[in-house]
């Protein structure tokens, strides 16, 4: 078994201390604030006062935290007692350029990173389920890869260029996020029309979000925007479910009317609807 430290103990970091403990791991985590990680003991995790103390017989140091600010501030009270011959796994959603500029210090300081963010949640942390992605020196990950497929359900190594981890992880939070967003625009016009909430989400059930992802997604990222569904008729109906809402606040559709409105004035219209991208892969 392993002797590795978990810097971070919030949800996410005190998650995959409790995992490793129960894998039998030799676990020392320690947090700011001292609770979130006494309440880790009964797993049989060991807690740190500083982050010096809990890296200072770890082979292997797991960062879970909140920003590139947290993560240089916590790196730097760890070096004291950092073993030589530790490597530190990022997992912290950091700014790609940040991420890329601290992997190219801490190499020119010998030190061994990678960065792994994840798309999993505490429950998933604990089950060894979701994902992870790595980047950083392949070499590295080929010595650490068995002890990290412990920890998740799909382990992808995207590469050595090191911030390639940080955009992916970006770009899938996006995802998150926007459909967060129009989901609640969808429960607002549900909330306006008297239609079951519930009912409402199980509309998507005849949707294959996966196909258009992977079709117009794909013909997007090609700068195709042959129409299939024309800008102009997209517009219309996004003005429709605005209509719908009345003056219900909205997260994302009237920024959405606003962008086709922009299209649409620089000649756009005939295009599919996916042409909201045309500034990002311009058409072929």
């Amino acid at each position: 078994m392993s002797n590795i430290a978990f810097l971070g103990t919030g949800l996410l970091g005190g998650a995959f201390a409790e995992a490793a403990a129960r894998r039998g791991d030799t676990v020392t985590a320690w947090n700011r604030s001292p609770d979130k990680v006494r309440a880790l003991v009964q797993f049989g995790v060991i807690a740190a006062a500083t982050p010096a103390d809990a890296v200072r017989n770890a082979t292997r140091v797991h960062l879970i935290l909140k920003d590139d600010a947290v993560v240089d501030e916590v790196l730097a009270a760890a070096r004291a007692g950092l073993l030589p011959d530790a490597v530190l796994i990022d997992h912290t959603t950091t700014l790609p350029a940040l991420t890329a500029e601290r992997a190219k210090r801490l190499a020119a300081e010998g030190i061994k990173y990678l960065h792994c963010p994840v798309f999993m949640g505490p429950p998933a942390a604990r089950n060894a389920q979701g994902s992870m992605m790595v980047a950083g020196p392949q070499q590295l990950f080929e010595s650490v890869k068995a002890d990290l497929a412990q920890m998740t359900g799909r382990l992808e190594y995207l590469g050595e260029r090191a911030d390639l981890a940080a955009v992916n992880k970006l770009f899938g939070n996006a995802m998150i996020i926007g459909i967060s967003a129009v989901l609640a625009d969808v429960l607002t016009m549900a909330q306006a029309s008297h239609v079951n909430p519930e009912e409402a989400i199980k509309l998507f059930k005849l949707i294959d979000l996966n196909a258009i992802v992977a079709g117009r997604g794909t013909n997007m990222a090609k700068g195709n925007f042959t129409p299939t569904f024309e800008l102009t008729m997209g517009r219309k109906d996004v003005g429709l479910m605005i209509e719908t809402a009345a003056d219900r606040p909205l997260a994302v559709l009237p920024l959405i009317a606003q962008r086709m409105d922009q299209l649409i004035a620089a000649g756009h219209g005939a295009k599919d609807c996916s042409a909201l991208g045309i500034d990002a892969v311009p058409p072929r």
